[in-house]
């Protein structure tokens, strides 16, 4: 079964998104932070990240660019999933490693379509 990191430092995002991805058959996790996300994936890296980019501690962005430098951190496919919808944030995150992004707030079929759409399902 495919692993899946939710990161996000809303509990209500987080639980939310675990009901969308384990209805879709993917094994999830959690982290409220970039920190603890980094912590996460040193210890067994996941399949995807669906990530947010505003959080404290460290945010998505940071926390992006340091998984690409981990070992194995080329791996997982990231999805963006944040309120952020300037071009130039876009441009941003899939300059720095992004696989694809969602705006919140989501639903199952936009979940779903972008996991489609970068393979995972």
């Amino acid at each position: 079964m495919k692993q899946v990191l939710v990161v996000d430092d809303s509990a209500v995002i987080r639980k939310i998104a675990r009901r969308i991805l384990e209805g879709m058959h993917l094994e999830t996790s959690e982290a409220e932070d970039g920190r603890k996300a980094l912590a996460a994936c040193s210890f067994d890296m996941p399949d995807a990240i669906l990530l947010d980019w505003n959080m404290p501690v460290m945010d998505g962005f940071d926390f992006l660019r340091e998984l690409r430098k981990m070992p194995g951190g080329g791996k997982p496919k990231v999805v963006f999933c944040t309120t952020e919808n300037d071009v130039a944030h876009i441009a941003r995150a899939m300059h720095a490693g992004a696989d694809e992004y969602i705006m919140k707030p989501f639903d199952k079929q936009i979940v779903q379509s972008k996991f489609e759409e970068i393979g995972l399902v």
